[in-house]
This record gives C-alpha cells, sequence and structure tokens, in this order.
C-alpha cells in the first residue's frame, strides 16, 4: 500500500496520522535511532529489547516497535544472516521469507553496535535466532557479508 510490509491495521492508522496523508512510498518508518548524534542509552551494545514487527525493510532488516509510536520503532540490521540485496533476484524472495517468519511474532533482540540509523543485533523467536530460522527456512545468504560503523 505504501510500499511498506506493515503488520496490523492500527499500524497503518498509526503511519497516516504521523505522516499525514499518503502520498507515495515512505522510507525508513523507523525513527527512534537518529540519523545522527548519539544513540539512546537503552540500545547500548549489549542492551536487550523486544516487541513486535512493524515493517520488514528487506532479508536482514526490520523495525521492532518499542512503542507505538515510530520514534520508538528500532531498524534492527541482523547480525546473524546476510540476505542478498532486494535488487537482486533472490532479494524478495528473502523480504518475504522475513517477513512470513516473523508474522505476528514478538522479537527479543541483543544489540552489538550501531551501524548508522539502526542497530546490528541478534533477535529471536522462541530462543531461535532469526539468522538460524532463515537458514533453516532455505534462505540463501548473498548479501555483502558486513556491516558498516
Amino acid at each position: 500500500m505504501f510500499g511498506l510490509a506493515l503488520r496490523a491495521p492500527a499500524c497503518l492508522s498509526l503511519l497516516v496520522a504521523c505522516f499525514g496523508v499518503a502520498t507515495g512510498a515512505l522510507a525508513d518508518p523507523c525513527k527512534a535511532i537518529p540519523d545522527k548524534g548519539a544513540l539512546p542509552a537503552y540500545l547500548r551494545p549489549g542492551a536487550g529489547f523486544t516487541g513486535p514487527v512493524v515493517y520488514i525493510g528487506d532479508g536482514d532488516s526490520l523495525c521492532v516497535a518499542l512503542g507505538p509510536r515510530p520514534d520508538q520503532w528500532v531498524e534492527v540490521r541482523l547480525a546473524d544472516f546476510y540476505a542478498p540485496e532486494l535488487h537482486t533476484p533472490t532479494g524478495p524472495a528473502a523480504k518475504s521469507a522475513l517477513d512470513r517468519l516473523t508474522a505476528g511474532q514478538r522479537l527479543a533482540c541483543v544489540a552489538q553496535h550501531r551501524s548508522y540509523d539502526r542497530i546490528v543485533a541478534v533477535c529471536r523467536i522462541n530462543d531461535v535466532s532469526l539468522g538460524d530460522l532463515l537458514r533453516q527456512a532455505g534462505v540463501a545468504e548473498g548479501g555483502r557479508r558486513r556491516s558498516t560503523p
């Protein structure tokens, strides 16, 4: 609808309320981590955080809601899985697999470090990492195999 893989009608209503009218694709709805400036203390390396998934960016990035507003949504880059880039032939399938695996789920994540305006973290569902779940689902890795500081 907005180019987003949103989870629930409530999230859609929230986005419309936060962004005004729908005017095309919205980029990066997760705003808990500022583009510049200090990282929130609750996302320091080693910190744990939990919440439902409200957005899937690609095969290895998503937003975890720590509250109802986009400024409480943490963009996470999975530390233990390197999905193919979205523009490659297998990228959309990786994104779809991540969406299926996380639909209706609450993630428990542990922050490792910051990468731009996101947190690189290991996230788990029922004590199994998303990286392991993606591999078990047959999603081939194929990204750049690195994240930037």
